[in-house]
């Protein structure tokens, strides 16, 4: 029998919260009069079943549903009124620009004044749906994605991207340690979703490229012990790390000067491209 999977509901109780919409017109599974698309799971789905067989991806159906229908709304979010078209006009938008958080979405049927109807399809399918989509939106999810969260979207919606300022963030020498990643999006500002972290990779690996230059020195000599000059490969091992210690105390430095202001983010960008350009990161 055709259910309702965890990260569906999870997404439902969401919505109702976060957007007021009614439970009444938050929908995953169809009526028992609906046969077939994606709000019906295998013992629903009907002959060349469009839900089905136009993608690898949704092969192999389980009994679970893989649609949400969104219901209208009315909410005021950071000073700002939005509504089902608001929602609707964003989401079709997130999921053009390619969005993480989208992939597992195949189509959106929706209407964009409360008059029309318009479907954004993955697979370039479709772009017209029945009239009933004109007081919700539809989303079908790819049902190669039945475990995956389905929340994180909605949320990102209600809550937008976080932002905070890089003094109140980390602790630059506790940054090797942290998992999230993001960029400089202004001065003495962190945006999680750019790629800030990538950087700090690029730091970390000169101290792995420090000590694996330190490995390969130690291996030379032990491999030549007694055959050349012992002092001076372990002067070049000095050297080495010297080199590589002076970069990242540089860089520690830079980014405590971008906390306090001293200089820009785009200074600081710059700065560590050009090194890690030169290191061949």
């Amino acid at each position: 029998m055709t259910f309702a999977p965890e990260p569906l509901l999870a997404a439902r109780k969401y919505i109702i919260a976060a957007l007021g919409v009614p439970g009444a017109g938050v929908g995953i599974v169809g009526d028992s009069a609906h046969w077939g698309g994606y709000h019906c799971g295998r013992d629903r789905t009907v002959s060349g079943d469009y839900s089905v067989v136009e993608s690898s991806r949704d092969r192999g159906p389980t009994l679970a549903a893989a649609a949400l229908d969104v219901g209208s709304f009315s909410k005021t979010i950071g000073g700002e009124k939005r509504d089902l078209k608001h929602f609707s006009a964003w989401l079709v938008e997130q999921c053009k620009a390619g969005a993480p958080d989208t992939r597992d979405i195949r189509e959106v049927i929706y209407s964009p004044d409360g008059r029309s109807v318009k479907r954004w399809d993955r697979l370039g399918r479709r772009n017209s749906g029945d009239d009933s989509h004109r007081y919700h939106t539809h989303i079908s999810y790819f049902r190669d994605s039945e475990s995956r969260d389905k929340v994180g979207l909605f949320k990102r919606y209600v809550e937008g991207e976080e932002d905070e300022t890089m003094a109140g963030f980390f602790d630059v020498d506790d940054m090797p340690n942290r998992p999230w990643r993001g960029d400089f999006k202004s001065n003495k500002t962190v945006h999680r979703s750019f790629g800030f972290g990538a950087m700090w990779d690029g730091i970390h690996n000169l101290e792995v490229e420090a000590a694996a230059a330190k490995a390969r020195d130690v291996a030379i000599l032990q491999a030549v012990a007694g055959d050349v000059d012992s002092a001076a490969i372990l002067a070049r091992i000095d050297e080495l790390a010297a080199a590589h210690a002076a970069d990242l105390a540089d860089m520690r430095e830079w980014l405590r000067e971008l906390v306090s202001g001293e200089v820009t983010a785009d200074e600081v960008v710059a700065v560590i491209r050009e090194r890690l350009d030169s290191n061949g990161q």
